[in-house]
């Protein structure tokens, strides 16, 4: 896709991410990889209230290199997990009410209790607190990318990659309905998990 269609593409996203209410005000950003460079949403904008002139292209130091607002204050998380993963094309970061509820909890996703969220995730991890926008902030949660493509950070939010803004978008909606599930289930005296049988049945599906 050329420039101005990989600038619709997070529009797109970034408005079907604000009516879900996953990134309430000015909260959240999203970018995708374009050539050797990063397509992300500018400081300070809505996600459902996005113009082109909203995106900004930044070098994978973090510069911005076309655009004429500063970038994300969080820039330097996607920058590191695009560094660290060639597969992903496309992050999401954003404060969903059940994942940031785990979140602020200080609690992990990674017990097996649905299918689907062994198949897709395996485990989500929780990245220890630091400084929105801070270095340490970047230190933590990136020692999960290797593995991870969906992982929490303490007390701030939910970070999501994929192949294309589609399907981190899926990963987003599947990652919120399993949050509120588990905290559904402990309402209900807790779920019944997956024994590791059962675990590595589903984990054999993906040949």
């Amino acid at each position: 896709m050329n420039l101005k269609q990989a600038k619709n593409e997070i529009i797109k996203y970034a408005n079907i991410v604000d009516s879900k209410g996953f990134s309430p005000g000015t909260s959240g950003n999203i970018s995708i990889r374009y050539k050797n460079k990063i397509i992300i949403t500018a400081s300070g904008t809505s996600n459902g209230d996005l113009s082109q002139d909203d995106l900004v292209i930044i070098d994978f130091d973090g510069k911005v290199v076309e655009g004429k607002k500063k970038a994300s204050s969080e820039k330097m998380l996607h920058v590191e997990f695009y560094k660290k993963r060639a597969d992903i094309n496309a992050i999401i970061h954003v404060h969903p009410t059940f994942l940031s509820s785990f979140a602020a909890a200080r609690k992990s996703l990674e017990e097996p209790v649905m299918a689907e969220n062994v198949y897709y995730f395996g485990k989500i991890p929780l990245a220890d607190y630091a400084l929105p926008s801070s270095k340490k902030l970047v230190d933590n949660t990136a020692k999960y990318f290797d593995k991870c493509s969906a992982i929490l950070m303490a007390n701030h939010g939910f970070i999501v990659g994929d192949v294309d803004l589609a399907q981190a978008y899926l990963k987003l909606e599947l990652a919120e309905s399993y949050a509120q599930v588990v905290l559904n289930a402990k309402l209900l005296g807790g779920a019944v998990l997956l024994n590791e049988r059962e675990v590595a049945e589903i984990e054999a599906l993906k040949g």
